[in-house]
């Protein structure tokens, strides 16, 4: 598993905390120069086990062809090129319509076979409100031209839980996203993060966080209405058609080693855990080893926000019997064969859950 964090934005939106920065001149280069050496000096930590590739950010679209076939062709130079089993590209719905089907075209020719799609909302008032460069037509039209360019596995984002998002625009914004029949669906309930301008507007008393149960409302919404399309909601902000289940994002829940690439990128080894720092030119990387208690608690943690669940062994193992029997008896667990899970009209308060077992 691979993951190469693309750290630029056009523009930032009103709820991100993650490192971006809009590229000054050369920076693409030398980005792509210092991810390219990263490549080479961690060659022997990449493990093939699912063969992934994963380029999030930050908007991985607003990257030059050109700087993404370096970074491919120094992957395959060090023994970890393409096929890969899965291949994703986050993208930003603008610049796939600038860029046209030329742009689509060419990823599928560098191996990209999933696309991401980072719509959020269908929804014109709200998509400015977020400081989002597309509009409701434009994510449409991009999501057109990904079946243009033959994408079969196409991945769309959206965001509920804001105070401003009432449930009519939610239930429409659902459907509307269900006419465009994407393969898999990934939703998420806005947080406001450290350092975001949400955040600022927050202590400035502009902006009231959705109530707990609007936001639980909003989350059975949509449960309800994927469900009665067809989805799979193989984990708690993750619904799928069958077989359309992110590879590389399971690779996570379940443990498995992978290799963080480029600023502010994190890596996994099974025993520890390292990350890049936040500059572009020289970023360097910080290590820590787990603890088996933190083993532990992460194996828990990551299993029971999936619909697969944990090991029945090993959660009892760990957890106190008395906690396991009280949730059990109170539907928050359910055991089904070998293996104790939280049942989807709980994955709201699967948080709740969990700290209870641990």
């Amino acid at each position: 598993m691979i993951y190469i964090h693309v750290p630029f934005c056009k523009s930032f939106c009103t709820y991100c905390d993650f490192f971006r920065e809009i590229p000054g001149e050369g920076a693409f280069d030398t980005y792509t120069r210092m991810v390219c050496q990263e490549i080479k000096s961690r060659c022997n930590e990449m493990d093939d086990s699912l063969h992934t590739l994963y380029f999030g950010g930050g908007t991985p679209s607003v990257l030059p062809l050109s700087n993404l076939t370096k970074i491919l062709l120094a992957l395959e130079e060090c023994g970890h090129g393409g096929p890969y089993t899965e291949f994703t590209m986050e993208v930003n719905p603008e610049d796939v319509v600038e860029k046209g089907l030329p742009y689509l075209q060419s990823l599928r020719m560098l191996g990209c076979n999933r696309i991401s799609i980072g719509i959020q909302s269908l929804d014109d008032d709200l998509l400015r409100w977020m400081n989002r460069r597309h509009n409701a037509e434009r994510a449409r039209e991009a999501v057109r031209l990904a079946r243009e360019a033959e994408f079969l596995n196409v991945s769309v984002d959206l965001i509920f839980g804001l105070s401003n998002l009432s449930d009519e625009v939610w239930e429409r914004t659902i459907d509307d996203t269900l006419e465009l029949k994407p393969e898999h669906i990934s939703c998420y309930q806005l947080t406001v993060e450290g350092d975001s301008v949400l955040a600022h507007r927050l202590e400035a008393g502009e902006y009231e966080e959705a109530s707990d149960e609007q936001c639980a409302r909003q989350y059975n919404i949509l449960c309800h209405k994927l469900h009665a399309a067809g989805y799979n909601h193989y984990e708690i902000s993750n619904f799928a058609k069958p077989g359309f289940e992110a590879k590389h994002n399971g690779g996570y829940w379940q443990r498995k080693p992978y290799v963080g690439l480029g600023p502010s990128a994190h890596s996994f080894s099974g025993r520890g855990r390292s990350w890049n720092s936040q500059e572009i030119a020289d970023y360097t990387r910080t290590e820590e080893s787990l603890s088996v208690e933190d083993e532990i608690m992460e194996t828990l943690m990551l299993s029971l926000r999936t619909a697969r669940g944990a090991d029945a062994e090993f959660l009892e193992a760990n957890c106190q019997p008395g906690a396991i029997q009280r949730l059990t008896g109170e539907g928050a667990l359910v055991k089904v064969g070998k293996r104790y899970r939280i049942p989807e009209s709980k994955f709201f308060v699967s948080d709740q859950i969990i700290r209870e077992l641990v």
